[in-house]
């Protein structure tokens, strides 16, 4: 297949890229540092270089300014929420332009899509892709996103809206973040430890764009997380015991307020219990069902 990716050079894109080279795919990358792409694939820094008369079996959109690198200023939020729609609507308009339309659209979102709103009543609630978000920051931003990725459906492109969880694996991510003072044995759960943290293993997560591809009855929104969620305190525990280390030294939410701000809040001290329904009935089969699985796969 002939497919376009934007964001192939980040945590996700490249190693995304390094297993469809392996399936004898044709990759085409859309980055801003066409220089640093590996050679085995084509480079654009604008897709105005591809022409109108480019075929594409599939476009996957994986771009976007990192959401929890700085602090959430005025400022960031913009950039946050411009690296994202700008580019899918860039992409949208060059769908217009094209004589032969890609046959599917694979758009990147988040479970912050969810939002933060919850009750003690709720908090075990299993969200799958029917549930609705809030006002917000995350679950406004992945709204924007979606609803402009939605686009291409008009166009006749089949459109995947991949919510991603947090994704683990080797050299990028958040797990990337905690592995420090997990290793000086500073690591420990945040705020409660009661909110839920939904996951997936990276290798899943690009078995689920693989799958979106290969399974022409599937589309929308779809949760990029493991079937079995586990709180913050339940996977502090198995980041300690997979690098032998202990997680006894609680993080206050009131610091990660004051330190970290509306990020802080939203990403860290709230979570929801998101799970992969789309995926499962669709016949999905995970590789790791268990965070400890994961953990052991990337530290064992």
């Amino acid at each position: 297949m002939n497919i376009l990716i934007t964001g192939g050079t980040g945590f996700i894109g490249s190693r995304l890229c390094e297993y469809l080279l392996k399936e004898n795919h044709t990759l085409v990358v859309k980055t801003r540092q066409p220089n640093i792409v590996d050679k085995r694939m084509s480079a654009v820094s604008d897709l105005n270089e591809l022409g109108t008369d480019a075929v594409f079996d599939v476009v996957i959109n994986l771009a976007g300014e990192p959401i929890a690198d700085k602090r959430w200023s005025t400022k960031q939020k913009e950039k946050i929420l411009h690296s994202r729609l700008d580019t899918t609507e860039e992409l949208i308009s060059y769908f217009i332009e094209l004589e032969q339309k890609p046959a599917l659209f694979i758009s990147g979102s988040a479970i912050g899509f969810y939002g933060i709103e919850s009750s003690p009543e709720t908090l075990n609630t299993k969200i799958d892709e029917s549930a609705l978000g809030d006002s917000s920051f995350a679950s406004r931003l992945c709204q924007q996103w979606e609803a402009s990725a939605l686009q291409a459906e008009a166009l006749g492109i089949r459109t995947c809206l991949l919510r991603t969880g947090i994704v683990l694996g080797h050299n990028g991510g958040v797990l990337s973040k905690m592995l420090l003072p997990f290793k000086l044995g500073l690591g420990g759960a945040i705020g409660s430890g009661n909110q839920w943290m939904p996951w997936i293993h990276l290798d899943d997560l690009i078995g689920l764009i693989r799958f979106c591809i290969t399974q022409p009855n599937v589309s929308g929104a779809i949760n990029g997380t493991a079937p079995n969620s586990v709180t913050n305190s339940e996977f502090s525990k198995a980041l300690g015991k997979a690098l032998k280390r202990p997680a006894v030294l609680p993080m206050p939410g009131f610091i990660v307020k004051t330190l970290m701000g509306q990020m802080g809040k939203e990403l860290l001290l709230a979570g929801k219990k998101v799970v992969p329904a789309k995926a499962l009935s669709a016949g999905y089969r995970f590789k790791f069902d268990t965070v400890d699985e994961a953990m052991s796969d990337l530290f064992g």
